[in-house]
């Protein structure tokens, strides 16, 4: 029986390509620190940090310290320099980031129904941007207010997708089986296969951009196929 619902939040709640997203951002936040470090070795030390962080597997750090530990030595800025600008960019800069992405309108009432419905809603994003950044995405949605079981963010999780440990950890953190969550998204690789490989069952979202791709999930269709499969329940 299943207790649990998995949203992904970037393409699945919220209509902001990464492709359309990341480049304005890169711009504000490297525009930011520009005084410290050049924008090239900011950008390239911020990718590789990021993919270091998301490749990890063991469960001994959070993503935000892991991240900290391989950044800011190889950056060759110390942690308590960078830490103030980025906590004013993500209040002052980062906000201005929403003229760029689109909420879905139906996204709020999917959401809203599944709580109501007595299930325990997590917002499972990509856990590689601070709690603060996610919030805002989430407000963007028009989803932020609902009452969550979890958001995963770079502060709590211990692991990232793709991997499937991410979702075990979720399942391990809100008290729930795997067996018994449900993870909705609309990426093969970082939200179908490995919820799958966790124990989860899986709906992928279709829209515009992968409604021909092959997912092996157990559900699929938009998210009001979805709204009316909680109806029925799975």
């Amino acid at each position: 029986m299943t207790h649990a619902i998995l949203f992904d939040l970037d393409g699945t709640l919220i209509d902001d390509s990464m492709d359309v997203f990341l480049p304005p951002y890169f711009r504000a936040l490297t525009k930011k620190v520009a005084h410290l470090v050049s924008p090239d070795k900011f950008i390239a030390q911020l990718t590789a940090s990021t993919r270091a962080m998301v490749a990890k597997t063991d469960l001994s750090l959070t993503m935000e310290d892991a991240f900290a530990a391989d950044f800011f030595p190889k950056l060759g800025v110390a942690r308590e320099i960078l830490m103030p600008l980025f906590d004013d960019f993500y209040a002052r800069e980062y906000p201005q980031l929403r003229a760029v992405v689109k909420p879905i309108p139906e996204a709020r009432m999917v959401v809203a129904n599944a709580i109501a419905y007595g299930y325990q809603v997590i917002i499972a994003t990509m856990p590689v941007f601070p709690g603060t950044a996610i919030r805002q995405r989430m407000e963007w949605a028009g989803i932020a207010d609902l009452p969550y079981a979890l958001v995963t963010d770079f502060e709590t999780m211990h692991v990232s997708k793709p991997h499937s440990a991410y979702y075990r950890e979720i399942a391990t953190m809100i008290g729930c089986a795997p067996e018994d969550c449900v993870m909705v998204g609309n990426e093969v690789e970082n939200d179908i296969l490995p919820a799958k490989r966790a124990g989860m069952k899986t709906f992928f979202v279709t829209n515009a951009h992968n409604a021909n791709v092959d997912a092996p999930a157990d559900w699929r269709g938009t998210l009001i196929d979805l709204d009316k499969l909680l109806v029925r329940g799975f």
